[in-house]
This record gives C-alpha cells, structure tokens and sequence, in this order.
C-alpha cells in the first residue's frame, strides 16, 4: 500500500514538473511557440517584478505619510538629496513606482520578450547602459556602447526602476505617475527611452492592450 502511495505522490510530482516547467534566464529553447517564449517570460520576469515593485510601494507610502505627519524629516531631506530633488512632492514623484503592466511591456520590447543576447548574457532587461569600465558590462555593438551586465533578473528591475526615478529626461512622466496609474496614459512620458520617440509609448500601449498586462496591475491593488 505504501508503495501505491508514493507511485500516486511520484505521478503528481511529475505532472506537476511537466504543467509547469522551468526556464533559465540563460537558455533560450530552440524552436519556441510564441505561446511558450510568452510563458518563459512570464516564468522568468513576473516575480521579480512584483517583488520590487511591492518593496519601492511600501517604502513610498511610508514616506508620502512621513511627508504628510510632518515626521522623519532627517530621512526626507536625506532622501531629496539622493534623488537630486528640492520639494517633498518631487521626491514622492521619485519613490512612487510606477504600474508593473509598463514595466513588462518594456521588457518584452527591450529584451524580445527575453531571447536578446543581452538577456541571456547580462540579464540585461531593459537596455540599461553603461558608462563605467571598471563594472561588468556587455559590448553591444560596433559603435562601442556598452550595456551593464547584472547578477540576477531582479538586480536589473532594480536598476531599472533607479533609472527611471533619479534620470533628467523622465521627470514628466514621475510627475504623472503621481496624478494617475493609468499606464496608456503614462507611456506617453517614455519618448525619450527610446530612438523612435512617441512611436515607443504606441508600442507600449500595444503590448500591454494585446497581452492584457493590466492584470498585474489589478492583481496588486486586491
């Protein structure tokens, strides 16, 4: 009997594997469906997504009512000061993080929903370059640009989200991601992340409409 009980547990195990296989960020699997490439994404970008973004929500609540008690003024003026900003409600701008649904739909476009070289090779999501030669990076071309290379797919969202909140030319878009959540509003503020400009905010709205990224969004407000 025993016996039949562990066939039963050995059988489920195996199922379950099969239901749900996983992926590295490091390997790309040959001849790929486009449903299975969007599976493997999913598998690989989702938790780290939502790891960070509920981390950077927290803390911006926390400050946002710190601003609003008139308390931790230390923490706050320590925090304007890293974040290159004079008022409390640019620094709110700076912490707030902005809907996971723009973020996916960011790093599938940048990352060829994760088969790009610089996926595989630096975990480099979102083509986050780099300027100083003493850290790890990736050459990616023959003009001699250069991308970061990341320990983990979490590090680069990080990264990410750093960029976004500290980088001159995305200053419209955090103060709008203050006013509003609404990400086919906001993609509009991306022109400058990308060569092809307000081009880049469609394609956005796109890939999030088509693959109905919103529901990462709603999932975090239950």
């Amino acid at each position: 009997m025993k016996y039949a009980h562990f066939a039963i547990l050995l059988s489920v195990s195996l199922l379950s594997s099969a239901v749900t296989p996983k992926y590295s960020a490091s390997v790309v699997p040959k001849n790929m469906s486009v449903e299975t490439k969007k599976k493997r994404f999913y598998y690989l970008l989702v938790p780290a997504v939502e790891k960070v973004h509920a981390e950077l929500m927290t803390r911006y609540k926390k400050i946002a009512q710190d601003v609003k008690d008139g308390e931790n003024a230390k923490e706050i003026a320590k925090l304007r000061k890293a974040y290159y900003v004079k008022t409390d409600k640019e620094l709110l701008a700076c912490l707030k993080p902005h809907p996971q649904s723009i973020v996916l739909a960011q790093a599938a476009l940048e990352s060829s929903w994760g088969t790009s070289r610089f996926f595989t090779q630096a975990k480099n999501i979102f083509g986050i370059r780099s300027m100083d030669e003493n850290e790890p990076r990736i050459i990616a071309g023959g003009k001699r640009v250069w991308l970061k290379k990341f320990d983990s797919v979490e590090a680069s969202v990080r990264g990410y989200y750093k960029i976004m909140a500290k980088v001159k030319v995305f200053k419209e878009f955090r103060a709008l991601r203050l006013q509003t959540d609404n990400p086919h509003e906001l993609v509009k503020k991306l022109d400058e992340y990308s060569e092809i400009g307000a081009e880049y905010g469609k394609a956005l709205s796109q890939v999030i409409r088509h693959n109905k990224l919103i529901r990462y969004d709603k999932k975090r407000l239950r």
